[in-house]
Parts: structure tokens; sequence; C-alpha cells
């Protein structure tokens, strides 16, 4: 090769370089904080899987082709208000954190949703129950993405009340997701003729259900509804096994329950629980192929609803975020997220309303007999699908102040 010949070679490589750079340089920054338990009851209902589901959504996306480049880092909110509110500042003031995703335990995540809101960034809310979300606590920079108490009441409780279960005792989680997974199935009991007879205040979290569940069993109560989630309501149902509270007549409401938990339990101990979800592994061919991917990256373990619901807000998100070419304004891309219609391989088509709430439809689940199952994760059957008009509170009950006078749907 000529000197001629090198220095030409030479110019064009350099010139592709500067180009890549400055191709490089234009991309739109977005960082994205999975903010949850790593470490409790709920680690391994959102944990790592939520932070798998969330780059996953990213990789799906292809955000370089969308002018964005995104990154994904996560923390343990050790289920403390204080803990999940430190680090949500932190993320905000120092570390260039755009968006937070997931928020398993209500009161952290109803800390994060103000915080987001002073800070102007957005939260978008998987694992956290409480409608309060979207209710009183509603903010134009929060959205609540898989499902909530209201949901959850108008789903298991309906469901208990058709068949028989008229009269109920609650054991509760004393924090706000389960004060408020109580307050909203009190409310579905007693609308549709019911009756409350009684109830415990258990702490959080509690490995030991002994002393409430006699004090259930003691009441009488055809329906037991255990007002907590994770491994505090696997634990209750196990021990309630143990002593012999379904065998004996009385029904259980498992009001909030993940597939990591049914799959921790056994059927053996699960077989004909009740409970109210958003998603499922095998409903259909996308959850399954989705479920089949986060699979090979957890050990075959399959994605939980809340899991689920990081991957596909996290898609909807970034597609906001594409559409205004920027991330800085976080309500302004939560008004984005609001305006565009949603749809994913997960949840399907659907909408945000006004006040935050994501729209889709719910299901009535029941965990197999064992006898039924053909595999290690074939756990549930579909009882009934709740159209998403109907899983949710209607929007002018639920006391947000963004959307006074608007229409009730």
């Amino acid at each position: 090769m000529t000197v001629r010949h090198r220095v030409a070679a030479l110019t064009g490589l350099l010139c592709a370089l500067g180009a890549g750079t400055a191709l490089a340089a234009d991309l739109v920054p977005v960082k994205i904080g999975v903010l949850n338990d790593r470490s409790g009851v709920y680690f391994d209902s959102t944990g790592e899987g939520a932070v798998v589901a969330a780059r996953m959504a990213v990789e799906d996306f292809k955000p370089e082709a969308h002018g964005l480049k995104v990154e994904v880092v996560a923390a343990d909110h050790q289920n403390k208000p204080d803990v999940g509110a430190s680090i949500t500042r932190q993320w905000y003031d120092r570390d260039g954190v755009d968006a937070v995703f997931d928020v398993p335990t209500s009161s952290v995540a109803l800390a994060v949703a103000q915080i987001t809101k002073e800070k102007n960034k957005a939260f978008v809310n998987s694992g956290g129950g409480t409608a309060d979300l979207t209710g009183p606590a509603c903010t134009p920079n929060t959205v609540h993405w898989t499902y909530d108490t209201a949901a959850l009441a108008n789903g298991t409780g309906k469901a208990m009340l058709k068949r028989g279960g008229k009269t109920w005792y609650f054991i509760t989680a004393d924090y706000a997701f389960g004060l408020a997974l109580e307050r909203d199935t009190k409310a579905v009991v007693e609308k549709n003729g019911g009756t409350v007879v009684g109830g415990v205040r258990t702490p959080f979290p509690n490995p030991d259900f002994s002393s409430f569940l006699l004090q259930a069993q003691a009441s009488g109560a055809q329906v037991i509804g255990l007002a907590d989630a994770g491994l505090d309501a696997a634990n209750a149902i196990k021990q309630a096994h143990e002593f012999g509270i379904r065998q004996g007549g009385q029904k259980l409401a498992a009001l909030l329950i993940a597939i990591t938990d049914i799959h921790s339990l056994g059927l053996e101990v699960a077989q004909g629980l009740e409970f109210t979800a958003s998603f499922y592994w095998d409903l259909n061919d996308g959850t399954r192929a989705f479920s089949d991917r986060f699979g090979a990256r957890m050990s075959g373990r399959k994605p939980t609803s809340y899991q689920a619901g990081v991957y596909a807000s996290t898609l909807h998100y970034l597609k906001a975020v594409a559409a205004l070419h920027s991330a800085k304004d976080g309500a302004a891309v939560v008004a984005k997220m609001k305006a565009l219609p949603t749809d994913d391989p997960l949840f399907g088509a659907g909408t945000i309303r006004p006040d935050g709430r994501k729209i889709h439809p719910m299901y009535l689940f029941e965990a197999k007999a064992p006898s039924e199952s053909k595999g290690e994760w074939d756990l549930y059957k579909v009882l009934e699908t709740i159209p998403a008009e109907q899983a949710f509170r209607p929007m002018g009950e639920g006391g947000c102040p963004m959307v006074a006078g608007l229409s009730a749907k």
C-alpha cells in the first residue's frame, strides 16, 4: 500500500470513528432505577427478577434505534420507607436517575411517589398495591401499572361471596398495603351483603401466624381474609394447613399471592386457593414466549405478575420518552404515557387513565390440585376473566384530586 493510500485509509477510519462518536453523543440518556425488596419477604416475587425484566424490556425496545441510550440500576429498599426515600433522593439528586420502577411495599411506594413529584421525575409502580396511589395520593408523576388493592378486592372478594362466603375475619399486615387491602375488601364484602365479624393486625414482616390463625378459627367466620403478601402470606397459608383450618370448613382468601409463593408452598398445600392477578405465564403465546426467555435468565423460574408489570411498563415508558426525545420532565413523560395507548405481549391493549391507573383485565385463578399439574410451574387454572372496566375502581370513586369533575369511568 502506498503512503497516499495509507493516509486515505487512516483518514477514512478517523472520519468513521468521529461519526460514530457524534452519533453516540446525539443519543438521549435515560436512566431507570428499579427499587424493590432484594433481601426480605418480597425478594422472590420482585427482587432480581424485576431487574431482569426491566433490562429485557430495554433490549427489546432497541433504544439506539429510537435515539436513546438507556441504563438500568437497582437497589434494595429493605421494605423501609426511610431507606426507600433516601435511595430515591440520591438517585434523583446525585445519580441522574430519571424514573423509578417497581417498588413493592406500599408504605415505600407512597414515599417514592411524593419525592418523585417534588423532583419532577417519573414513578411507574408495579409491585406496590395500595389503591391510594391513584386516589388521595395520586400525582401527575405516577403511573400504577399491574394491580391494586381495589382490583384484588373486586376479584377475590366477590368470588368468595358468590361461593357462599358471607362472614369474614381478616388477618392483616399492619402497614399501608395490608390496611388498604382490608379496607377495600371489607367495602366489597359489605356492599355485596357480607359481614365482617372481626380481625387482627399482625407485625410486618411476621414468620409466626399461629395465634392469629387460632383467633380466626375461633371466630367461626366462613372466610379468613389474608391481607398480606409474599413470604407472610405463604407462612400464613402453610400454618393454616397445619392447623387443618380449610379441612375444618373455613375458606382462606389469599388476597394477594404470587406464583413464587404457590411454587414454594407446593400444590399439596396450595390446591384450591382462589386469588386474583393480572398475569400468568401460561395465558397465551405472548406470555409463554416472554416467560421462556425470562426463565433462561432466571434458572428456569417463571415471572410473577409484578415482574411482568415491570417489563411491560418499562416498554411503554420508553415509547413515551422516545416520542418526547427527553426523559427530563417526568410529568410530561407520564402525560405522554397516558396519551399513548398501551400494547404489549403480556397485558395486551390497554390505557392509562388520567388518575394514573393502568387499565387491563384481571383474572380469578385457582391453584391446581397436584394431579392436575403437568409440570413444575403448571400451577394455575383460570376461573374467570374480569373485564378491565369491572376490575378496577371507577376513577370518580378514588378521591384523586387531579380528576375532580372528570368522568367517573
